[in-house]
């Protein structure tokens, strides 16, 4: 587990089960006191959580199996008693006109450089929030020009490999000669701690973009949406999303699968970017400025 998902389970554990059955033999628990719990939480419309609590305890109760403490997991029945939680889409604008005026406004973004920084290292790679807050120095290949991630900050804990557009080399060039951190590229305003969890997204709402508009992880959604429109092969872009492969031996064959195809994609969107984003910017000059 990495040290984020292990505090958000010990959390939730702390928060929602602890009070009701935390002081309980293990051996003595029924699913009618994990139901009773998991009911609490979805009185106050927590579905999504209700559902991870219940998978959090099922685990506890098996390893309880394991260690001969309990005799079986009383989740096991209940998964079916649960209201069942809909995904909704992140919200991200996939109109190519509002992409260019996203990046225009990133690009005149006058709050904290890094911040302005990691947001166009997020449209241009589109890695979740966590992996790119999370970079560091030490990560890049500059010989091959790639951003390498290791399993342990994944996802899906698979090493994942993005090519870099000269545009990311630029932002990295950039970040380097200001020697902020030795080891975060996007250090926060501690340089020794990497930036905030909510610095992009903060960035976005002060520039003016509500929650239903756009989120950091927005970029993803908004890159796989335009590069699709592009026509772009559907497995170039799964891989570059480092999305999960239900075949696991496919998956470790595929960690550097199509390289140079996603790499061509890759300064390809960087330019695409950038020429929504001159388009929009000479919409917007009054006339006679341009001659």
């Amino acid at each position: 587990w990495s040290e984020t998902h292990a505090k958000t389970v010990y959390s939730r554990l702390e928060l929602y089960v602890h009070p009701h059955i935390g002081v309980m033999p293990i051996s003595d628990i029924t699913p009618t006191d994990v139901l009773s719990l998991v009911r609490k939480i979805e009185s106050r419309k927590k579905l999504e959580t209700a559902s991870r609590v219940l998978g959090i305890c099922s685990q506890v109760f098996r390893y309880g199996v394991a260690c001969g403490l309990c005799q079986s997991d009383p989740c096991r029945d209940l998964r079916g008693a649960l209201t069942a939680h809909v995904e909704k889409p992140r919200p991200a604008l996939t109109r190519p006109e509002d992409v260019g005026g996203l990046i225009l406004s990133i690009e005149g973004y006058e709050g904290y450089a890094v911040t302005r920084a990691a947001m166009l290292w997020s449209a241009y790679t589109f890695c979740r929030p966590g992996e790119v807050r999370r970079a560091e120095w030490k990560e890049i290949d500059w010989e091959k020009r790639e951003w390498r991630i290791p399993a342990e900050k994944m996802k899906m804990r698979f090493e994942h490999r993005v090519p870099l557009a000269r545009q990311c080399l630029a932002i990295l060039e950039n970040l380097r000669g200001k020697r902020l951190s030795d080891v975060w590229i996007f250090p926060g305003l501690r340089p020794s701690r990497p930036l905030s969890e909510n610095g992009v997204l903060s960035a976005l709402r002060r520039m003016g973009y509500a929650k239903h508009e756009m989120t950091a992880h927005g970029f993803r959604a908004m890159a796989s949406t335009l590069l699709n429109e592009l026509g772009y092969r559907p497995d170039l872009i799964e891989r570059q999303l480092a999305h999960g492969d239900t075949d696991k031996v496919r998956a470790v064959y595929n960690r550097a699968a199509y390289m140079e195809e996603r790499r061509v994609m890759m300064q390809e969107w960087a330019d695409y970017l950038d020429s929504l984003a001159e388009k929009k910017r000479t919409r917007l000059a009054p006339r006679g400025t341009l001659e």
